[in-house]
């Protein structure tokens, strides 16, 4: 059965997009810890990030590096954190996350954004990846 990640790379799901490769998909977290919270993963649907071979663990890191650099441009942050969770859902991925402080790294504070502030903050990352 799909994952609720492979739905949102199909379309079935819909998302706020920010950057795609043949091989990976990156959307923005939907309960983002701050603004320009960012989802990196695999199209291939693997659980946990450690079992990606190793060739695929590594695009995936050179992937997310790339968004972290167009987050860094798009985003007014002290830097980009990343961290990889991935309790829950069971679909590897990376979080790429825009720190103001420490607490924006724990999961405990979410922001509430409008459709038309996710969107503006899609574009806007999409277009420095």
């Amino acid at each position: 059965m799909a994952t609720l990640f492979t739905k949102i790379i199909t379309g079935e799901i819909p998302s706020y997009k920010v950057a795609e490769t043949e091989d990976f998909f990156a959307f923005l977290d939907i309960n983002p810890n701050s603004k320009g919270h960012t989802l990196c993963i695999p199209k291939k649907e693997v659980d946990k990030i450690f079992d990606l071979d190793e060739a695929t663990y590594m695009a995936l890191m050179q992937f997310s590096r790339r968004v972290a650099l167009a987050i860094e441009k798009a985003v007014p942050c002290e830097r980009v954190g990343m961290t990889v969770i991935g309790l829950e859902v069971p679909h590897a991925h990376v979080h790429l996350i825009p720190l103001h402080t420490m607490n924006d790294a724990q999961f405990t504070n979410k922001q509430q954004l409008e459709p038309e502030e996710f969107k503006a903050i899609a574009a806007k990352i999409s277009s420095y990846f």
